[in-house]
């Protein structure tokens, strides 16, 4: 859980500075459109540079969605964790402290 919880925040680490980026990517590209059209540049490749703001607007806002996901999931291993150091770390405490040897998993088991 520890290894799934910090895959989880790197990830979504990750995911909110390629939000950025696009972010910033996006702005650039609008602002070369506008500069495009100041210069009087041929309307399908201004048309182009705002398709591909656009895009990039839209990777951003994706990115930001599976960058929630990923703090649901960060949250949430997080919680299991937590509840499964309360359930059993007293069981694991007890076998460890004892010198007596366990049984093999499975011994006790019934049928």
């Amino acid at each position: 859980m520890a290894t799934l919880t910090t895959a989880a925040l790197a990830l979504k680490e990750g995911l909110w500075a390629l939000q950025r980026r696009m972010k910033a990517d996006a702005d650039h590209a609008d602002m070369l459109a506008d500069l495009c059209v100041a210069a009087e540049v041929e309307p399908r490749f201004t048309s182009q540079i705002n398709e591909a703001g656009t895009a990039l607007r839209k990777v951003a806002e994706a990115s930001g969605d599976l960058a929630r996901a990923a703090d649901h999931v960060q949250h949430d291993s997080h919680g299991l964790h937590d509840a499964h150091q309360s359930e059993y770390r007293g069981v694991y405490e007890a076998v460890n402290a004892s010198r007596v040897r366990q049984a093999k998993p499975g011994f006790y088991r019934t049928r």
